[in-house]
C-alpha cells in the first residue's frame, strides 16, 4: 500500500527550512540566504521514493511580527501547521535544546499533527556531543545536514509511519506543485538578497508581468518593487549595472530549473510602502 502525506518544515527564521527541502527534493526550488525571512510564501516540493510521496512544504519562519507583511507570513506559517499531516520542527543543533513548537509558534494548544524534531546544521555544530537520542516515549528527532546531507535518509525513515496509507496526488516525476512564473519571481528575488545590502532586500516584491514558454528563448518580464524611490535609484544602479547583475543573477537560476534558455526583462518601479498596506500585499500574493 503507497503512504502519501503532507509534511510542514517549520521553525524559525534560518533554521535551515529551505536549504533542507532543496536537499531532500534535489533541486533549488526554495530561496536560500544566510539573511533571515527570505521565505515570504510557501513553497512546496515533492519527492516519491518506492512506496511514499513526502508532500514537502517550506513555510516562512516563526516570527514577531514588526510591520503586516510579517502578519501575513506568520499567518501562512501557521496554517502550513494546521493542514499538515506531520511537522517537522526544524532546530540548530548548535542551540540543542530545541524548545516546544508552542512556545515558539505560540500556540494555545499543541499541533494534532505528530512533530518530529528535526535538529538542522549538524556540520556546523561543535564537535562536542550537543545531542543525545530521545529516549521512548519522547517525541521522535533526527539529526540532519543539508550541506553534507547526513541524516536524510533517517529522516525520511521517520516520517514515513506517520504518512496516511492511500495513492500518490501528483506524477511521481513532479518535484513541485507551483508554477514556473512563481519560481521565477521567487529567483529574482532570491539574486536581490544576494546582491543587495543591509535592508534594502526586504523591501523589494516581485511581480511577473509576462510570462511566455512558447517563445524561443522563453521570455520573462518581471516588475521589481521597493519602497521608496532612493531605494529604486539603488536597486537600478550606476547606468544600470546593479538591475544587470540581478537580471543575470536571476536568469541562471531560473534557466537551471527550467533547462530552457530565458530572456529576462525586469523594471524597478515603487510601491509606496508595499510591506505595511494589506492591499499592496493582496495584490502581490502575499496576504489572502
Amino acid at each position: 500500500m503507497t503512504r502519501c502525506g503532507t509534511i510542514v518544515l517549520a521553525g524559525r527564521p534560518n533554521a535551515g527550512k529551505s536549504s533542507l527541502l532543496n536537499a531532500l527534493v534535489g533541486e533549488h526550488l526554495a530561496i536560500v540566504s544566510p539573511k533571515p525571512q527570505s521565505t515570504r510564501l510557501p513553497v512546496v516540493g515533492l519527492l516519491t521514493r518506492d512506496d511514499t510521496q513526502y508532500i514537502f512544504t517550506d513555510s516562512p519562519g516563526l516570527l514577531e511580527p514588526e510591520y503586516q507583511l510579517h502578519v501575513a507570513m506568520r499567518a501562512a506559517a501557521l496554517r502550513a501547521i494546521d493542514d499538515a499531516e506531520v511537522i517537522a520542527y526544524l532546530h540548530p543543533l548548535a542551540e540543542h535544546p530545541a524548545p516546544a513548537l508552542t512556545q515558539v509558534a505560540k500556540l494555545d494548544r499543541a499541533p494534532r499533527a505528530p512533530i518530529v524534531t528535526v535538529y538542522t546544521k549538524s556540520d556546523l555544530a561543535p564537535s562536542t556531543n550537543l545531542y543525545q537520542p530521545p529516549q521512548p516515549p519522547a517525541t521522535s528527532s533526527v539529526v540532519v545536514s543539508a550541506v553534507t546531507r547526513e541524516g536524510l535518509d533517517a529522516l525520511l525513515a521517520t516520517l514515513r509511519p506517520h504518512l496516511p496509507e492511500g495513492p500518490f496526488h501528483y506524477d511521481p516525476e513532479e518535484m513541485a506543485t507551483q508554477p514556473t512564473r512563481f519560481f521565477a519571481a521567487e529567483f529574482i528575488r532570491e539574486a536581490a538578497f544576494e546582491l543587495l545590502h543591509e535592508e534594502l532586500p526586504y523591501s523589494v516584491a516581485v511581480e511577473i508581468d509576462e510570462f511566455r514558454e512558447a517563445a524561443e528563448p522563453l521570455y520573462i518580464r518581471a516588475v521589481v518593487y521597493v519602497e521608496r524611490a532612493s531605494q529604486k535609484g539603488i536597486v537600478i544602479g550606476d547606468g544600470g549595472r546593479t538591475i544587470k547583475a540581478l537580471g543575470q543573477a536571476a536568469r541562471v537560476k531560473i534557466e537551471a530549473l527550467l533547462d530552457a534558455h530565458v530572456f529576462l526583462e525586469l523594471h524597478v518601479k515603487v510601491l509606496p510602502k508595499w510591506r505595511r498596506r494589506d492591499a499592496s500585499l493582496k495584490r502581490l500574493g502575499y496576504a489572502r
